[in-house]
């Protein structure tokens, strides 16, 4: 029986960020300050919601007390006053008090009373006072006002409305108090930020040293006078950054030395073989030594490939132009084409020669000629290109060459060097922000894809 082999799982689509991480700050001054800022705002609206809370029982025994005893004055005045007066009474309580007096009918459409804790408690409140029969509304038919219920005696017709003034119950907030909390709150987001400023900047200024130790440069010394936590981090940085610098001074020592000490004695061997008489060995013996000073020679520009040199404006179109003359005087069939602008960058000139002139060589030696060299500008993005006829390399290969001391054997043996070509091709893209890639070309051949990301211009 025939076994299928068993169905890959699917893979999981890519998940885009929710607009709201899309707006949400990067910057540690940022996220820190919005995050103070909506403690502060949650703490403001939680002491109002405190203060309203412990407010609204005396409110509502203040109005229920004064409810009361406007009920009780005025059952007072109607059950003492003779009845021919009672109108002109009221009418007098309605013009100077702005209290009216209706009787209470038993069609009377009355609106529920609102869904409040304040109202519901002065209700309460106020049948305490005025008996469990006392009514409190806000509508009596369709007229607005504060309407409590109160009776003058037990009869059909001796329960009356009470309305006064809505004013009563509304609370009106000063401006001045927003103001005043709007300022308030304006100074504490300015110091929030102010406070937050202080923590990032040196967090600032170790990140542009970090980003200038990344490009080969000897960063400035950082303060070390600020609070605890970052003067520890800016000591370690400095110690760090000084350690860095005596081992650029050590391994330019040793570079030196390599070359002086190892290359001396290959010259004073050349010279000798060329004394001596057997043409055939001389000639074989010569090509060993010319390959070991290559080897040597790749060394020596792999450990130089990181550091040594600073950046500098320099014109790319021309210096590409002039390195594929060197190589057009020497019989190359070597082409460049570039952009008719001026491309001036800030790059390590002699180390992007290096890398170039690696990925020529390579070009040459596997492919013989119709070598294509060009260059393209997207904004800050730098492309440089080396395409040739060859035969090619891999897929899955691309990757293993770029390491160091890696040969593509055996389907490219015999060829001289140590296996580093790429790898400083690769290590100097990095150094300028970029990486190589090695695609493969259309009809037949490779296209060496140099991109450089983090240039300026000029």
């Amino acid at each position: 029986m025939t076994r299928l082999p068993p169905s890959s799982p699917p893979k999981k689509a890519a998940t885009l960020p929710s607009p709201l991480l899309r707006l949400w700050p990067r910057s540690l001054l940022w996220r820190t300050f919005f995050l103070i800022a909506l403690l502060m705002l949650l703490s403001v609206a939680a002491w109002f919601s405190i203060f309203r809370s412990y407010e609204r029982e005396p409110r509502a025994r203040q109005l229920a007390q004064t409810l009361a005893s406007v009920a009780n004055l005025t059952r007072l005045t109607l059950i003492t006053a003779r009845p021919e007066a009672r109108r002109e009474m009221l009418r007098e309580l309605s013009e100077r008090e702005g209290i009216r007096v209706y009787p209470a009918e038993a069609e009377d459409r009355i609106a529920p009373l609102p869904d409040s804790a304040f109202l519901q408690r002065t209700e309460e409140l106020a049948r305490q006072e005025l008996g469990p029969a006392t009514r409190l509304t806000l509508e009596r038919e369709g007229e607005e006002a504060l309407f409590i219920s109160f009776r003058i005696d037990d009869s059909s017709e001796g329960e009356y409305w009470l309305a006064l003034p809505r004013e009563r119950i509304e609370r009106v907030l000063p401006l001045s108090w927003i103001g005043w909390g709007a300022a308030v709150l304006a100074l504490s987001l300015a110091g929030a930020w102010l406070i937050m400023y202080r923590i990032t900047r040196p967090l600032k200024q170790l990140e542009l040293a970090a980003r200038k130790v990344g490009a080969g440069e000897t960063p400035p010394h950082l303060p070390e006078d600020e609070p605890t936590e970052i003067a520890t981090v800016s000591h370690a940085f400095n110690q760090m950054s000084a350690d860095l610098a005596q081992l650029e001074q050590d391994r330019a020592l040793i570079l030196a030395g390599i070359s002086h000490d190892v290359r001396t004695p290959l010259t004073r061997l050349r010279m000798g073989i060329e004394m001596t008489g057997d043409e055939s060995m001389r000639e074989g013996m010569i090509a060993d030594v010319e390959e070991m000073d290559q080897t040597i020679g790749q060394f020596l520009d792999f450990a130089r490939s990181e550091g040594g040199e600073a950046s500098s404006e320099t014109d790319l179109a021309g210096l590409l132009d002039e390195l594929v003359a060197a190589y057009q005087r020497r019989g190359c069939g070597v082409t460049f084409a570039a952009p008719s602008a001026p491309a001036f960058r800030s790059i390590r000139p002699k180390a992007l020669r290096r890398a170039v002139a690696n990925l020529i060589d390579n070009a040459l030696r596997y492919a013989g000629s119709a070598i294509e060299v060009s260059l393209s500008l997207a904004g800050k993005t730098l492309v440089i290109e080396v395409a040739d006829r060859g035969p090619g390399i891999p897929p899955e290969a691309v990757e293993r060459l770029k390491r160091p001391f890696t040969r593509l054997d055996p389907a490219r043996s015999n060829v001289a060097g140590a296996g580093l070509g790429l790898a400083i091709v690769e290590r100097i893209a990095r150094a300028h922000g970029g990486h190589l890639d090695l695609l493969p070309r259309p009809h037949g051949g490779l296209i060496a894809h140099l991109t450089l990301t983090t240039l300026t211009t000029s």
